[in-house]
């Protein structure tokens, strides 16, 4: 009779092709670790794509889970991804800077994201101490508990008292062991050695016992053709790194619960498994296949990119502001997307990311030289500027009506054909100018009413436009008739006192004649407006302008909530229509407040 005794001694002389075969230990800690930097470990793909943001946002995830402290790996992975883009990020500062003419020891530059880098790391720090420190009373319990299990073991061969059900012990003592939990790496080996001595030596005993050891066979025969017919199943699995992953499990079962059977099925059941497991692992090389098209699709995609920046930093004609701004607006975009996509070939990688920043590093230089150069125009500009305020401030308060209103209006031509200024400037000197050209204009008119204007002729002109505003209908031409009543209105001076309540009258006649002909009042096109007249209007269209875009904001965000929001959707086409005529009465808005900025 062939026992358990024998199978153990012959096992131990001669390891069989299974034992030679099996890519696992015996109990749970070598194995569940290294079951568990399979998954918890994140791979260099899944976070090659991540920026600054997403991987500060990762690593606070992680802080805030429940098992953080034992995910050292997911948050170090994370950690070397923010320091290399922090510290890239600080390379092309301190680039910049040396490039603007400055000494590179005189660089000095914080990054915004390294005091939250840093807060992360300490916060983790001290999680990961005191699951360290649990783990340690967790592995003691667990060595006490596995120790204890041993001892029974022990006592079941060399104590059992008589109608003990030794099969019924065996199953629960295993079953015990295979669910402890893991112990110290330095005391796995004896620990493990011990168990299975003692298991052999109550496999000994059993050599006597003929039918308790059929049993035995039996129930793990048929743990074995369970694991056989699983690892089957595998052979289809469409995720090859899944399928990988639980073979490694199923190797751990078998060693640990499906051991030992009858002879006549011991080399057949683990060669057919064998067989079975060299097929899946035969199964790598797909995996490896598509990960190299995968990354080969991505260098070509990075290459992409980096040849449309070079594009950008080497235009063919004597590039202008626009160019630069719009210029920088897609690169940015075309840098995120670069970011964004997956990892290369490794031994393309470095050069590749190299010739990345580069390219980047030129693009910049090639505008920040630029922008010098428009310093120099800028400076002349301003100084041209300067001029018209003093020559404008010098004669804002002139009387000479007849030379002063055709020198400001001479001014202010000659102030629209100057170039830019230096930004920090810009408000300044136009608010400055602006004062100037309003205290002369408000001057001339009010001592040009005062003398010239008769009130009560003003009063019967200005009757007679409104009795005509009431006649207007809404047929074609109503709008460039309103448009005229209302720069005729605005030409006439001022009323008697007692008779003003007809300007009350005639802008309420307005708006009903706007609304019957669907205009909004900011679109008239309105002529002989003052200076302040004309500052308010530009201030209430701008107004009007950022309402319409946050309404046309607000339609279009509720759109993204169908999953098919597209015009031909029924549901939607109101909607896109009101989008539609949103955005002309904005483009139209836009185009009056130039026109009032411009002067034109």
């Amino acid at each position: 009779m062939t026992t358990e005794n024998n199978l153990s001694e012959n096992e131990e002389n001669k390891p069989s092709a299974e034992h030679q075969e099996t890519v696992v230990e015996s109990i749970g800690n070598n194995e569940e670790n290294h079951h568990d930097e399979d998954h918890d470990a994140p791979q260099h793909d899944s976070i090659d794509h991540l920026s600054l943001v997403d991987a500060l946002k990762e690593m606070e995830k992680i802080i805030n889970s429940n098992n953080a402290g034992e995910r050292f790996r997911e948050f170090n992975a994370l950690k070397e991804k923010a320091n290399h883009i922090i510290h890239d990020e600080v390379e092309d500062k301190k680039h910049e800077y040396v490039d603007a003419g400055n000494a590179p020891e005189n660089f000095s530059y914080e990054h915004p994201s390294q005091s939250k880098l840093s807060g992360l790391i300490h916060i983790f720090r001290e999680k990961h101490d005191n699951f360290q420190k649990n783990q340690e009373e967790e592995q003691k319990k667990n060595l006490e508990q596995r120790q204890s299990i041993i001892e029974r073991l022990k006592n079941l061969y060399t104590n059992s008292e008589p109608g003990v059900n030794l099969f019924k012990s065996i199953r629960e003592i295993k079953e015990e062991w295979s669910n402890a939990g893991q112990v110290a790496k330095s005391e796995f080996k004896i620990l493990n050695n011990n168990y299975f001595h003692h298991l052999n030596q109550f496999y000994q005993m059993l050599d006597m016992n003929k039918e308790f050891l059929e049993q035995e066979y039996s129930h793990n025969l048929e743990k074995r053709q369970h694991i056989i017919a699983r690892a089957k199943e595998l052979e289809n699995e469409p995720v090859v790194q899944k399928a990988l992953n639980e073979l490694q499990y199923l190797h751990k079962l078998w060693k640990e619960e499906a051991e030992p059977v009858a002879e006549e099925f011991r080399e057949k059941t683990w060669e057919e498994f064998k067989e079975i497991s060299n097929k899946i692992h035969e199964r790598k090389t797909e995996l490896s296949a598509a990960i190299e098209t995968e990354q080969n699709e991505n260098l070509e995609k990075k290459n992409e990119i980096i040849a449309e920046i070079k594009k950008l930093s080497e235009p063919k004609d004597n590039p202008n502001h626009n160019y630069w701004q719009n210029s920088i607006k897609r690169v940015e975009e075309l840098r995120t997307e670069f970011l964004k996509t997956g990892s290369v070939p490794r031994k393309l990688s470095n050069n590749n990311w190299n010739d990345f920043k580069t390219i980047l590093r030129g693009f910049n230089t090639t505008k920040n030289n630029y922008y010098k150069s428009l310093k120099g125009s800028q400076q002349q500009n301003l100084e041209e500027k300067m001029k018209l305020i003093q020559t404008a401030k010098d004669n804002m308060h002139s009387e000479d009506w007849d030379i002063a209103v055709a020198l400001f209006k001479k001014l202010q031509e000659d102030w629209k054909k100057i170039g830019h200024v230096p930004k920090s400037m810009t408000n300044k000197i136009w608010d400055e100018f602006r004062d100037a050209c309003n205290t002369f204009f408000n001057n001339y008119r009010e001592k040009s009413s005062a003398s010239t204007d008769n009130w009560k002729e003003n009063y019967k002109l200005k009757k007679d436009i409104l009795e005509e505003l009431k006649a207007i209908t809404d047929e074609d031409g109503s709008i460039e008739k309103i448009e005229a009543l209302k720069t005729s209105w605005n030409n006439i001076g001022k009323v008697p006192r007692d008779k003003m309540t007809i300007n009350s009258e005639f802008n309420r006649t307005l708006r009903e004649k706007l609304k019957l002909n669907k205009i909004n009042e900011l679109e008239l096109k309105e002529e002989g407006l003052s200076e302040n007249q004309l500052t308010d209007k530009a201030r209430k269209i701008k107004s009007q302008i950022s309402d319409l875009e946050a309404e046309i904001v607000k339609l279009e965000n509720n759109l993204s909530f169908f999953k098919n929001p597209s015009r031909e959707n029924p549901l939607l086409m109101e909607t896109y229509n009101t989008i539609d005529d949103k955005r002309a009465h904005l483009e139209t808005l836009k185009q009056n407040l130039h026109s009032i900025i411009s002067g034109d």
